[in-house]
């Protein structure tokens, strides 16, 4: 006995000092190991703070151990963390550190880290750092020093962020342990996970958040090729078991996948358990009951540079479920549901939802559906639905928060056909809507919409527009006190026949937010007592005695919205009186931004354009403005915005926006008459006063027509044309007189002039101008030079020309100091432009007995190639000929005739 005390002792001993002197021993060639294995197996940064050898961490696994790890990512993050860990253990295989050349690891701990997986937009991602082994290695060969069986992560956190997919999720409280034969090439890997947090969210849509999640896993792993296979996978995600199986491929620029997640026989209660937590509150203090059958799956590749996407399928059956919201005295019972949604390429204009099923009892009430549709754009659709319901009762039995709706609902309507309204093709259609008692109220308003009655009709058999026919008889609601009535009987929507009658005051502010709190675009007063029956056909053909279309329209404040207008038209206040085809305005007051407008007048056609694509407003005004800002008319505005994210997450996301306007758009479908007067126009740095004049706007076209308006103190004629030919191109032409004005000022204070007269900056003096110029304006309402071409007469009444460089370039050439400010009276300069070139024709003036005369061209943009003759006292027979080249602030002065043509720039838009 004492010898075997003795021996154990001894070998206790020994095997004590073992487990200390082993890691004194060996250390240098473990760490020399771990850091060539380090350079071997990953492509990417790895850094750690400390490192230590001992029996101790994971007993009795002798493990090299990394303080205050962290490792780059793959291109093109590698300059990012991919991941951080306060403390990653390698278990070290005994035998090898022992009797072979390679240090062997079979195990990896991780605690307290953090993985970080992104993936960018173009489907690159930083999770690619593992070196590959050469296509020509064994699949079980043995010589890696890497060769795991098992993987342990505690207490960590994970955040996947791929912008590719949008799909981002976040994992807290993350413990994972993974066990199988990891050295090998294709091998499987058995798992256990917990998350105490999960949240998953989609294009920005929290689907799940805090759940708890436990899993079971079988994965086949291929480390050549990156790929995964599930074999078997069973989640519990709160309380809904789910099993996932599938199989996952890295590819170059993306995945292929082929995912199956389902739940079979479930009990409802546990599937809202996994639902967001915004339903939390509401299944507490909700009885469910029923079995429900999900199935997901997710197949194909994912190569978001190629625009490939995998198909998505999604089968929702519920079967006897029955949901009680707060005990409510008439729970919903026989709830059935039985949905497939297919979605090829995850493109939802091939999307297909197949709802064969869905229907609800309370007591005897019911309501019972069922729909396909195809398509998004142009649908396909076959449905049936039938109801006969208390809408008070459903909504209290299934606990819907923040809206009060009541009435009896009625309807049977069956659908079966295409929607391509641009095509004029509709589904075949008979049914009714009926309700009754309707009653609704929003958490957003303190005043309920009552007394809703809505008798609805609706048959169409061909699947036609002709053979549409719609009847709402009645409609009616009472909203603050005031009822307002409608009666409807439409058909035939090729040559719309209608028959209408609305009555009713209506505050189009506060009705408005009984359906939203935010966002409030509008706003205003509607009183109607009007009478509409007639024929679309008989309007457009002036057959108005056919017509019976009375009654006035009051309104005030109301907010017009337009694609082709970047601001409210807001109507102040006015009256429609409608008398057959036509809608008289009186004393109509509007703005819009900073502009007001007074109108008198009519419309004509106003049904025809305000139901079909094809009717054209008409009509004629007499308008008067005390201003008017052109330039807020300008289309929408179309950001262009950039974002640049810092690698530093404490860093905040930067954002650059650059903006870019519009010219303005006439609809093509109107055709207006205005005569109008307006004080003051502002448009385009210019201040136009006393605006008077014609104007016309007639297939996408605006006329002007004697116009006339005081600029710069002088009094303008003008005639002119616009079209828009895209939101950022515009055509325009224009014939201009002006007499008799101040050339200084109009230097000064008009920059069209200062482009095309730029000669006139060191002149004062009096001048009258005729001219013609069509050309292209770009999207911020400005000309672009190349595109203009016309021309006309500048009369040089009395002008004195102080410091222009070209006439001291000349005076400097001929020693004559006199040419340096030559005064001019009596001239006329007659000029064309083209191509960004204006031809100055032969002209010639006197003065301190010099006789000059000047011809040539000079571009827009101040270069000059122009001809002098300097006529000598005392009659000019004789003559010195000069050229002027360079620009208009460098003028360069030769005597002689030789001279080299201006470049033309030529409008690329042509």
């Amino acid at each position: 006995m004492l010898k075997i005390a003795k021996y154990t002792g001894i070998t206790l001993a020994v095997f004590i000092a073992l487990l200390f002197l082993t890691p004194i021993i060996f250390a240098d060639k473990i760490k020399e190991q771990i850091k060539k294995t380090a350079n071997e197996k990953l492509s990417a940064e790895l850094n750690y703070s400390d490192v230590s050898v001992s029996f101790f961490h994971h007993f009795p696994s002798l493990t090299l151990t990394l303080d205050n790890l962290s490792l780059n990512g793959s291109a093109p993050y590698t300059n990012e963390k991919f991941i951080t860990a306060k403390e990653v253990s390698f278990g070290i295989n005994i035998v090898s550190l022992i009797f072979s050349k390679a240090v062997e690891i079979d195990q990896i701990y991780l605690s307290d880290s953090f993985i970080n997986v992104k993936v960018n937009a173009e489907g690159e991602a930083n999770y690619n750092i593992y070196k590959s082994k050469a296509a020509t290695k064994p699949e079980d060969s043995t010589e890696t020093a890497l060769k795991l069986e098992r993987i342990e992560i505690l207490n960590s956190k994970i955040i996947y962020d791929d912008l590719s997919t949008k799909v981002h999720f976040d994992a807290f409280g993350f413990d994972y342990l993974g066990k199988g034969d990891l050295n090998k090439s294709v091998f499987d890997l058995y798992s256990k996970a917990k998350i105490e947090k999960l949240n998953v969210i989609y294009e920005g849509e929290p689907y799940l958040m805090n759940k708890k999640v436990n899993a079971d896993l079988i994965t086949k792993v291929n480390v050549n090729s990156l790929s995964f296979f599930f074999q078997q996978n069973d989640l519990k995600i709160n309380q809904l078991l789910v099993d996932f199986k599938g199989k996952f491929d890295f590819l170059k620029d993306g995945y292929n996948m082929d995912f199956v997640i389902k739940s079979t026989n479930s009990k409802l209660y546990d599937v809202f358990t996994a639902f967001p937590p915004k339903y939390i509150t509401w299944l507490s203090k909700t009885e469910l009951k029923g079995n429900t059958n999900l199935l997901l799956t997710l197949k194909g590749d994912y190569i978001a540079s190629q625009n490939i996407a995998p198909e998505l399928d999604l089968d929702v059956k519920i079967d006897s479920g029955f949901v009680n919201y707060n005990k409510s005295a008439f729970p919903v019972s026989n709830l059935n549901l039985d949905v497939k949604t297919r979605v090829p390429s995850l493109n939802p204009d091939l999307a297909i939802v197949d709802a064969k099923n869905v229907s609800l009892n309370i007591n005897k009430d019911y309501l019972k559906s069922r729909f396909y549709v195809k398509g998004i754009n142009t649908p396909d659709i076959n449905a049936d639905f039938k109801a006969k319901i208390d809408l008070e009762k459903l909504m209290k039995a299934l606990g819907i928060p923040e809206i009060e709706l009541k009435g009896n609902l009625a309807g049977d309507i069956k659908v079966d056909g295409k929607l391509d309204t641009k095509n004029k093709r509709l589904p075949v259609t008979n049914g009714y809507i009926n309700l009754e008692n309707g009653y609704l109220k929003t958490k957003y308003y303190p005043n309920p919409i009552t007394n809703i009655i809505v008798n609805a009709n609706i048959n169409n058999q061909k699947g036609t527009y002709d053979d549409l026919k719609i009847k709402l008889k009645p409609a009616q609601f009472t909203f603050e006190g005031k009822p307002v009535f409608v009666d409807a009987d439409l058909s035939n929507f090729n040559d719309l026949s209608y028959d209408i009658k609305a009555k009713g005051e209506l505050d189009v502010n506060k009705i408005y937010r009984v359906f939203s709190q935010k966002g409030l675009d509008l706003d205003g007063f509607v009183k109607a007592d009007v009478v509409l029956k007639g024929k679309q056909s008989d309007a457009e053909k002036g057959n108005y005695s056919k017509l019976h279309n009375k009654g006035t329209l009051e309104l005030r404040n109301i907010g017009i919205t337009s694609e082709y207008l970047p601001k409210r038209f807001i109507i102040k206040e006015g009256i429609f009186k409608i008398n057959q085809d036509k809608m008289y305005f009186n004393n109509f007051l509007a703005a819009y931004g900073q502009s007001d407008f007074k109108m008198n007048g009519y419309l004509q056609n106003v049904l025809n354009y305000a139901t079909t694509n094809t009717g054209v407003l008409k009509g004629s005004f007499k308008s008067s403005s005390r201003y008017i800002n052109v330039d807020e008319f300008m289309s929408s505005t179309y950001p262009n915005t950039s974002v640049t994210q810092s690698s530093d997450p404490k860093t905040e996301t930067k954002q650059t926006q650059t903006q870019q306007t519009g010219v303005i758009i006439i609809p093509s479908n109107l055709n207006l008459q205005f005569t109008a007067n307006a004080q003051k126009v502002s448009f385009d740095k210019l201040n136009l006063q006393n605006a008077t004049g014609n104007l016309s706007m007639k297939n996408g076209k605006l006329n002007m027509q004697n116009t006339g308006f005081n600029l710069i103190g002088c009094n303008v004629s003008m005639n002119a044309n616009y079209q828009a030919v895209t939101p950022k191109k515009a055509n325009f032409d224009y014939a201009i007189k002006a007499s008799d004005f101040d050339i200084k000022r109009a230097y000064n204070e008009i920059e069209v002039f200062r482009k095309m007269a730029s000669a006139a900056e060191k002149a004062q003096g009096i001048v009258s101008l005729d001219y013609q110029l069509k050309g292209r304006l770009n999207a911020n309402m400005e000309p672009v030079y190349p595109s203009l071409t016309g021309g006309g007469v500048l009369s040089i009444k009395d002008v004195k020309v102080r410091g222009l460089k070209m006439f001291n370039a000349v005076s400097k050439e001929t020693n004559s100091e006199s040419m340096k400010n030559p005064d001019l009276s009596k001239v006329d300069i007659k000029t064309t432009i083209k191509n960004n070139i204006m031809t100055v024709e032969r002209f010639k003036f006197k003065f301190a007995g010099f006789r000059p005369r000047i011809e040539g061209t000079t571009t827009l943009d101040g270069k000059l190639n122009l001809k002098m003759r300097l006529g000598l006292p005392p009659l000019g027979i004789f003559g010195i000929p000069l050229t002027v080249t360079g620009t208009q602030d460098n003028p360069k002065i030769k005597v002689g005739r030789k001279s080299q043509d201006l470049e033309e720039t030529k409008d690329t838009e042509e």
